[in-house]
């Protein structure tokens, strides 16, 4: 691990930027198609569906606080486990190899998943693009803090691309 470098703390930071770079993205998507809020609450009635049928007396806003909780913790979940690897990655570079394709792999799995799901009418009205998009913006915002804490991370990854030994070998 980095000298004086937390995963908990990077982690929790990264994480919440990408909630919250997706939680605006969002907004704006939504103020512009004139229905503020509709992704939030979209998403958070799909969430609370999937531990059975939505009582018709649950809110809008139920589903929008229950669905922002569980949107930041999977963000902060996600943020540790980068970090972990971006950790990891300094004292054995090529893992950075394995987790760029991972990462290459799970967004490709995400767009058919949500492409599965705008198929089946279970996002509504909301775009794949959108989702997609929202995605790629928290991926940006995410990795662009990773890369500021981490200045010696670009050096690594291209280390390890061009077929280099681990450090100190």
């Amino acid at each position: 691990m980095y000298e004086g470098h937390s995963v908990v703390r990077e982690g929790a930071i990264a994480g919440a930027i990408g909630a919250s770079a997706v939680a605006v993205w969002f907004l704006v998507v939504d103020i512009i198609a004139g229905e503020p809020l509709y992704t939030p609450a979209l998403l958070g009635r799909a969430l609370f569906s999937l531990f059975g049928p939505v009582p018709a007396g649950e809110t809008a806003a139920l589903h929008i606080v229950g669905y922002t909780i569980f949107h930041f913790a999977a963000f902060v979940a996600v943020g540790m486990l980068v970090v972990r690897m971006v950790h990891w990655a300094h004292s054995e570079p090529s893992v950075l190899a394995g987790f760029l394709m991972l990462f290459v792999a799970f967004q490709l799995g995400f767009y058919g998943f949500v492409t599965l799901l705008a198929q089946q009418d279970v996002l509504g009205a909301l775009a794949w693009w959108q989702i997609g998009a929202a995605n790629l913006i928290a991926a940006l915002f995410m990795g662009i803090y990773i890369w500021r804490t981490h200045p010696a991370l670009w050096t690594e990854l291209s280390h390890t691309l061009e077929g280099g030994e681990r450090r100190g070998e």
